[in-house]
């Protein structure tokens, strides 16, 4: 039911909408409190982190507004993080957006318009906004004006709108979709990597912390181990594990504490979840190991085409156990191995080796 539904709502009805609605703002509240706040108190990406503080530092010193800067990475590594410390490092608030959220350049001069001096304007997914407004953009970076058109047709005029000087922050999950204007218009552009797993152990150790969840060292690696390199994952996963130890156990996550709750939760020791075993186990059981179709494994799990390609398949080319190729997607022998599977003899060429790319 959505809420513009004219169906009649019970008092039961708007009392789970309440109660869904009051667990959904105490996990933002949840990841609020567990986000860094400054640089020095960001976990992993060294690289990134040590280049953008000499880009903060050195427009403070000038007292100037900072260059704008891009962002890229797999969702969960911590972006919008970034954008957020970024802020607080010069001292700026910060306006919050989306490219979905902007299809028409008249939205986008809006918020521009209404942009104080310094501020920081964190445009989360930028590679989705609308042409038309990515056009504006370019002016707003470049020049800090945008061109507002007033009519229509022969009579339409173009009125200036100056800007004050702000600090645009993107954010993308597909930094090769955004078009090369817009891209070389970002002073500072930085790839955020996946994190190791000493990494997500710093991590979960000042989660805990904040939590105030006490957690043994065998137990946040153990967590770290099936977080998929990810701090986002890495935080939820120690929430549910923590909700485990409070309920089965004396409330100290240990490394067992640990593999009980997640093997509850359906994360296994490589961090696959149940859509992960879902495309492996039709990969390999319904059509040998492949190749297979990515609409056709779609079909076999479940799943829309989109979900399988942008959720689960990156994770599980990543661990080495699905290859993508021109006939379609493989089983590795990983794979079979990890679902303690045999390959048939089909899946193998006449030299006795497994033919995965069709050669």
């Amino acid at each position: 039911m959505n809420w513009d539904d004219t169906s009649p709502v019970t008092d039961d009805t708007q009392a789970g909408r309440l109660v869904g609605a009051a667990a959904d703002g105490e996990d933002q509240a949840v990841e609020a409190a567990l986000r860094p706040k400054s640089l020095d108190e960001f976990v992993g990406q060294e690289r990134v982190r040590e280049q953008l503080d000499l880009v903060l530092k050195a427009a403070r010193q000038r007292g100037a507004t900072a260059d704008h800067v891009l962002l890229s990475g797999a969702p969960g590594l911590g972006k919008t993080t970034l954008s957020m410390i970024i802020a607080a490092e010069m001292g700026a608030p910060i306006r919050i957006t989306s490219g979905p959220a902007i299809q028409h350049a008249g939205d986008l001069a809006a918020i521009l318009s209404s942009l104080q001096e310094g501020e920081v304007l964190f445009l989360d997914e930028i590679h989705r906004m609308s042409r038309p407004a990515e056009e504006m953009l370019y002016m707003a970076m470049e020049d800090f004006r945008v061109d507002v058109i007033v009519g229509k047709g022969p009579g339409a005029t173009a009125i200036p709108l100056e800007l004050p000087p702000f600090t645009l922050v993107g954010a993308t999950t597909r930094a090769g979709l955004l078009p090369p204007p817009l891209r070389d218009r970002f002073g500072f552009t930085a790839h955020m990597e996946f994190y190791e797993p000493v990494e997500l152990e710093r991590v979960i150790h000042r989660s805990a912390s904040l939590l105030d969840v006490e957690i043994e060292t065998d137990g946040a690696a153990e967590i770290a181990g099936r977080s998929r390199g990810t701090p986002r994952i890495a935080n939820r996963l120690l929430r549910r594990v923590r909700d485990y130890a409070q309920v089965k156990a004396d409330g100290v996550i240990t490394r067992d504490i640990a593999a009980a709750a997640l093997g509850v939760y359906e994360v296994d020791a490589r961090g696959l979840d149940r859509l992960d075993r879902a495309v492996l186990q039709a990969l390999l059981k319904l059509f040998a190991g492949g190749p297979v179709g990515l609409s056709t494994l779609a079909v076999a799990v479940g799943e829309e085409r989109e979900t399988v390609e942008e959720v689960a398949e990156p994770f599980l080319v990543r661990e080495g156990l699905l290859a993508r190729t021109p006939r379609g997607r493989v089983a590795t022998p990983a794979a079979w191995a990890h679902l303690g599977l045999t390959p048939p003899h089909q899946a193998t060429g006449g030299n006795g080796q497994q033919d995965l790319f069709g050669a």
